[in-house]
């Protein structure tokens, strides 16, 4: 999720400013104290944190600031994540972790990017938004250790099943060189058992690469059970009224997509309203209306690659276990026809679930129509 920003301190307090641009093996820090004033860019080891506070000190006496003089910072999320954030918080910073694709950028065919000029840049942007400015970026919503820690359970569930189906595919495509097909019920030792276009076993080498494939596929379904079975007890023993407990009460929606939807932030992110939904999950249209152009580009992907996903899937599975829900019944009468036309529209039920979702567990409301369980 992003958020809009709102100026945080009055325009005349002291305060540095402090952009970082993160390397695997360098960090620029880009400083300034106010619009006007030529930002001072220095280099640390990355993750050398004794390194940045001696920098931040020498840049308060370089710009003549207080020894006391607020610190203000930001950084891109991207590959550290938000460890850097916690840090830079406990060195008594303010600190912005912005959402990368929000930052405004040169529309010219080349243009120079380094480290540096991107440091020096960002910086200056950030002077804009603690003076007011508004619609300059995103920021993102950085979870807490606890929440960051628990999501990965569904994530690397997600992660598993897409190796399981890489695997599958693979073994399809090895025994369809040979004129035969994946069988479906696979009993220990089963590619001893196919037959080639001619009805002759298949060559050693083809059964025992597929017999190193199967125990690797015997290993992702064993973790994947695990996974599984630990997602279930964590359901089993949240309390009646937590939100995991109230989604899977519903019918159509299981353990594993309740998991995804809550680890993915539905109510962690503290939400404010649907579009705030609709930025995180995106699904929106993308028009293109200039001067006598005007065109419809399609739908948009930008957004949560795990919470798009899985609100697909919720929607099949919303339209065929909730077949009375208003929902359902509005996507019947839009999109009943056609099968290009059920495909589109379940982006747009997607998008409706999730919000519909989202105010069952945080204000109760259940979703028109909607089936409970039998406890």
């Amino acid at each position: 999720m992003t958020t809009t920003t709102r100026p945080e301190m009055s325009v005349s307090e002291p305060t540095l400013y402090v952009a970082f641009e993160l390397g695997k093996k360098e960090w620029k820090l880009a400083m300034t104290s106010r619009f006007g004033v030529e930002p001072w860019v220095r280099t640390v080891p990355g993750g050398d944190l004794g390194a940045v506070d001696r920098l931040l000190r020498q840049g308060r006496q370089r710009f003549a600031l207080p020894a006391h003089a607020r610190v203000v910072s930001c950084y891109e999320a991207g590959r550290d994540g938000f460890w850097v954030h916690r840090a830079l918080t406990a060195l008594g910073l303010a600190n912005r972790v912005v959402d990368s694709a929000s930052i405004e950028v040169s529309r010219r065919k080349r243009r120079a990017k380094t480290d540096r000029l991107d440091a020096r840049k960002l910086v200056t942007m950030l002077v804009r938004v603690c003076c007011g400015e508004q619609r300059v970026w995103s920021e993102v919503r950085v979870p807490t250790v606890a929440v960051e820690a628990a999501r990965q359970m569904s994530r690397e569930r997600t992660a598993l099943t897409q190796d399981q189906t890489r695997l599958t595919n693979q073994m399809r495509g090895w025994l369809a060189s040979w004129g035969c097909a994946f069988p479906r019920h696979r009993p220990d030792a089963w590619w001893t058992t196919v037959r080639d276009w001619a009805g002759a076993p298949l060559p050693g080498e083809v059964q025992t690469r597929l017999a190193r494939a199967a125990a690797r596929m015997a290993v992702l379904e064993e973790q994947i059970a695990a996974l599984d079975a630990q997602q279930q007890a964590v359901v089993t023993a949240a309390p009646a009224t937590s939100a995991i407990r109230q989604l899977v009460r519903l019918k159509g929606i299981a353990t594993t997509g309740a998991s995804v939807l809550l680890d993915e932030g539905l109510v962690w992110r503290a939400f404010r309203n649907r579009r705030q939904i609709g930025g995180l999950l995106g699904f929106a249209p993308t028009p293109y209306d200039s001067g006598e152009t005007q065109r419809e580009q399609g739908i948009s992907r930008a957004g949560n690659n795990r919470l798009q996903g899985v609100s697909i899937q919720l929607a099949w599975s919303w339209v065929r276990w909730q077949p009375g829900s208003a929902l359902t019944l509005w996507y019947r009468a839009q999109f009943g026809t056609g099968k290009r036309a059920r495909r589109i529209g379940i982006v747009a039920v997607a998008r409706k679930l999730v919000i519909a979702l989202w105010r069952y567990v945080t204000t109760g409301v259940v979703p028109a129509g909607a089936i409970l369980k039998v406890a």
